[in-house]
């Protein structure tokens, strides 16, 4: 195919040019419609990642001295420049990740969301609070928020612009140096991000983004790190979290899901059906927080299979860099193979077709249709470990009880979707689900856009939260400045005037405790 009149061979070579690579060689970054080799990759071996967390310190040190306001001017900046290079953002993730237009697009606007929450409050959040000491009048203690230092960001591939941006944005509002690791396959957005950063007023040096594979580069990444920020599977995030955790550092994961959605008997289907085929079908269901595994009540099962389905066989399926298709590739043809893999296992234990399952190489090499299963049971590859995939499970239910308990059979608490026209009793039934998010008759995207609200998974999905104020809070360290004006804490070397001072000091707790009733 060719490529968005914006790609440009300028453009790639100014934006590849970042990644810092002396002896690493490079990575063949295709696009994926087609498979033709769009650049070559630099790649950064261990001590390149060393040195750019050398420059990212170096620069930090001044950058965390900048008063609060004068950082947000940057980032009022950056969001400017991504209203005026939307179009150029979008058709870079459509280079390197297939998805569809409207996906792309969407993309592109997770970090404005992002600054629209962070840049009126930071300033709030970051200053110090001061509060009472332990000897009233005469002590004080004050909360000082601290940047951790240079923070390592490890993205995944199915959102490379919103998570390795998104999640730099509150880091460097904190006062902390970035090193980004991009997954190999979808660097050039990222890549293009911090472009516009640096253009924004960044200062050089402060974010740095390094490529490689993950056994070569992730290691050298944590470890050299003051916190470590992960997106993307278990198994990996296991790796990380124990990894961070010999290094005495902080760690943020947000792992894999098998995310189950529940229709209730009094749902509405003219709304359930759209919502449901979103739910599993956005961007081309390579989402972690997407529906895996769909829970109907029996007096709604069968018209909502027929609705579903005919709704899924409508899905329009295309390669273009337009508004035309509605779905996109899958990320390579090694993970549509990993789709397929489902599917044929679960096919083979007994579970049944109901449609798509096969691949479409018509379209490109990693295009594979929607697909919807029936009768998928845990001995199935497709009905206990994470598809990511256009691949959903049809499962009949009697009661909300036998609902909920199948929901929350699972490894996985990412997020969850329940539906009914009743908000009270399907919040309730919400509230019973073990997931992270959970979104009211709607598939994820309301959980996820509430930028206000933590978002973080559960059980095997995760450890932390991005988002809210602790999405950016987690980037700083606690610092207790306590004051005493009056030294009145030695202890008297006098048993008497010992006892007196300790009596004083019971009534003053005492009389503090009655205050706060």
């Amino acid at each position: 195919m060719t490529l968005p009149a914006s790609v440009t061979d300028e453009l790639l070579a100014a934006i590849t040019a970042r990644v810092p690579s002396t002896a690493g060689g490079t990575h063949k970054l295709t696009e994926v419609y087609s498979g033709e080799v769009v650049v070559e990759l630099p790649q950064s071996t261990p001590e390149d990642i060393e040195q750019a967390y050398a420059a990212a310190r170096r620069a930090q040190m001044t950058w965390s001295q900048w008063p609060v306001r004068k950082r947000v001017k940057v980032f009022k900046r950056f969001f400017k420049l991504l209203v005026e290079r939307n179009d150029t953002i979008a058709d870079l993730i459509q280079v390197e990740s297939g998805k569809a237009r409207r996906m792309a697009v969407e993309e592109t606007v997770d970090p404005m969301m992002i600054m629209n929450y962070y840049l009126p409050r930071v300033r709030k959040l970051l200053a110090p609070t001061k509060r009472s000491g332990p000897v009233p009048l005469v002590s004080t203690s004050t909360e000082i928020r601290q940047p951790k230092g240079v923070v390592g960001i490890i993205a995944p591939w199915n959102f490379p612009f919103a998570t390795g941006i998104s999640d730099a944005i509150p880091a460097l509002l904190a006062g902390n140096g970035v090193v980004l690791k991009p997954d190999n396959k979808t660097a050039l957005s990222p890549l293009y991000g911090v472009h516009l950063l640096y253009e924004a007023g960044l200062p050089e040096g402060l974010f740095q983004v390094v490529c490689g594979d993950g056994p070569v580069a992730g290691p050298p990444v944590i470890d050299n790190a003051n916190y470590v920020m992960f997106t993307g599977s278990t198994q990996t995030g296991r790796f990380i979290g124990q990894r961070a955790g010999q290094n005495l550092i902080g760690a943020c994961l947000e792992l894999g899901g098998k995310n189950p959605m529940i229709v209730l008997p009094d749902a509405n289907l003219d709304e359930t059906v759209p919502g449901a085929l979103d739910a599993v079908f956005r961007n081309t269901g390579q989402v972690c927080m997407h529906v895996e595994r769909m829970y109907v009540h029996d007096s709604l099962y069968d018209a909502f299979r027929q609705r579903f389905v005919a709704a899924v066989e409508d899905l329009r399926l295309g390669a273009a860099y337009d508004f035309g298709p509605e779905m996109g590739s899958l990320i390579s043809p090694d993970h549509k193979d990993r789709v397929a893999e489902h599917v044929a296992d679960a096919l083979a234990k007994g579970a049944t077709l109901v449609t798509g399952g096969n691949a479409r190489p018509d379209l490109g090499p990693a295009f594979f249709e929607p697909t919807v299963l029936e009768g998928v049971t845990k001995d199935m590859l497709a009905g206990c470990t994470e598809t990511f995939g256009p691949v959903v499970a049809l499962h009949r239910y009697h009661s909300v009880d036998e609902a909920v308990r199948l929901a929350n059979d699972t490894d996985y608490g990412l997020s969850a979707s329940v539906w009914g026209t009743d908000l009270t009793a399907a919040a309730k039934v919400g509230a019973r689900i073990q997931s992270g998010n959970v979104s009211i008759n709607e598939g994820f995207a309301a959980a996820y856009a509430a930028k206000g609200t933590p978002s973080g998974g559960v059980k095997q999905s995760g450890v932390g939260a991005r988002h809210g104020d602790q999405g950016l809070l987690k980037y700083t360290d606690v610092q207790n400045l306590a004051v005493m004006k009056k030294q009145v804490m030695t202890s008297p070397r006098d048993p008497a005037d010992f006892a007196k001072q300790r009596d004083g000091m019971l009534k003053a707790m005492t009389f503090q405790s009655k205050l706060g009733r």
